[in-house]
């Protein structure tokens, strides 16, 4: 099968509009988390996330087209642009072979929110003809396709949060069995309105630690109590080994191996055998390298980092062959769909950079959380092989591993 490489990566998150100045302020240490203002949050039993600041869309968009997409969508582009600028791919590549492999987790809660209110107290006829093509998730990749005249397969992962893992997993099978020479990759997500808040809440999945926002997300921690919402968006141009060569294209990395699984068990309740599974499937097809980095899922919930960090034992044979873990999701939220691209591309940097990103809010040790889960600060390390984590509600998990060239 053809290999596939990263050739170009763009980003957006609460703490930074491009893959620069986010990535830097993730190693800086900086918490993006603050209290809601997307809406009024004061009726809620949370009312902190990860909400990007000063975005606008027109930037990325034509004004007069901006309503016709929901915040997701927006995101997307931005992300989406970035990574195919990064890639500096010429006018003269073959669109027909370069496809879009899309995700998002829920997609367009809130015109769905919008236009359901208004659907019951103004009447159907008032609904916006725009509510359904916004709120679509496939329409992520349609506007992406659109925008860059992208002609090739036209995929999309709608599977919770592991979707943005899966959309990367989905565009390197394509490229491996020859259905493209290129995909772009782009995973995006924004439900911070009443209805996601509440939703998750209702599940007593968030923390409700208000007082505190940028204390309140801290994975592995023995004090953590639920994850923070975040929104964002991550896209990775991926190519085909050859093609990329040739043209003289900047090589991030190479995705290796990549593992799926499904937990069979619980809807909502993680276990730690279904992430087991995906993460050894990913280790077998990449040869069993050696390690040296995972981001993980890192939800800070009590069962998602116990199972998480069980699995990653059992994997690797035992806590002193585990290599050093970390989440970024004490920083910029859990990005649901998005997360698992957001998350890869901050490997990716972190491979080139050779800075590992910290678990911040890492205070207090818990016993059945017992790896180098970097805590705090920064490490500087130089990273060949690399490992990325998604695990999604419906028990569906997602791994990705790449190497350094």
């Amino acid at each position: 099968m053809k290999r596939v490489v990263v050739t170009g990566i763009g980003m957006i998150n609460s703490l930074g509009l491009d893959k620069e100045s986010s990535f830097q302020a993730i190693i800086d240490g900086q918490c993006g988390i603050k209290t809601i203002e997307l809406f009024d949050p004061e009726r809620f039993s949370a009312r902190i996330a990860g909400e990007i600041a000063d975005f606008d869309p027109s930037t990325v968009m034509d004004a007069k087209e901006v309503k016709k997409a929901d915040r997701f969508i927006q995101l997307g582009l931005k992300a989406a642009a970035e990574a195919i600028e990064d890639a500096n791919l010429s006018d003269e590549i073959d669109k027909e072979r370069f496809g879009v492999s899309s995700a998002s987790g829920i997609g367009g809660l809130p015109a769905i929110e919008k236009n359901s209110v208004i659907c019951d107290t103004r009447g159907p006829r008032r609904i916006s003809p725009f509510f359904i093509p916004s709120a679509l998730v496939n329409m992520l990749g349609g506007f992406v396709s659109i925008y860059h005249g992208l002609k090739g397969p036209n995929l999309s992962s709608v599977t919770a949060c592991a979707a943005g893992t899966h959309a990367i997993s989905e565009a390197t099978k394509t490229i491996m069995l020859g259905g493209a020479d290129r995909m772009l990759v782009v995973g995006a997500e924004s439900a911070i309105c009443g209805a996601g808040v509440g939703g998750f809440a209702a599940m007593k999945a968030l923390s409700t630690n208000n007082d505190d926002p940028k204390g309140a997300s801290r994975p592995f921690d023995a004090d953590r109590n639920g994850f923070v919402m975040g929104e964002g968006a991550g896209a990775l141009v991926l190519e085909e080994y050859d093609a990329a060569v040739a043209r003289g294209a900047e090589i991030y990395a190479e995705v290796i191996g990549f593992g799926e699984s499904g937990d069979a068990n619980h809807i909502t309740s993680p276990v730690m055998e279904g992430p087991l599974r995906a993460i050894k499937a990913a280790l077998a097809m990449a040869g069993n390298p050696k390690v040296d980095y995972i981001n993980a899922h890192g939800t800070s919930t009590p069962a998602n980092d116990k199972n998480e960090t069980a699995a990653i034992k059992e994997a690797f044979g035992g806590k002193e062959n585990c290599p050093p873990v970390s989440s970024i999701k004490g920083q910029i939220g859990h990005c649901l769909g998005a997360a698992g691209a957001i998350e890869a591309i901050v490997t990716l940097m972190s491979m080139k950079r050779g800075i590992l990103p910290p678990t911040i809010n890492y205070t207090t040790p818990d016993p059945a959380c017992d790896l180098d889960y970097i805590p705090n600060e920064a490490r500087e390390m130089d990273v060949t092989v690399a490992m990325s984590n998604s695990f999604g509600f419906g028990g569906t998990n997602g791994v990705v591993i790449f190497k350094k060239l």
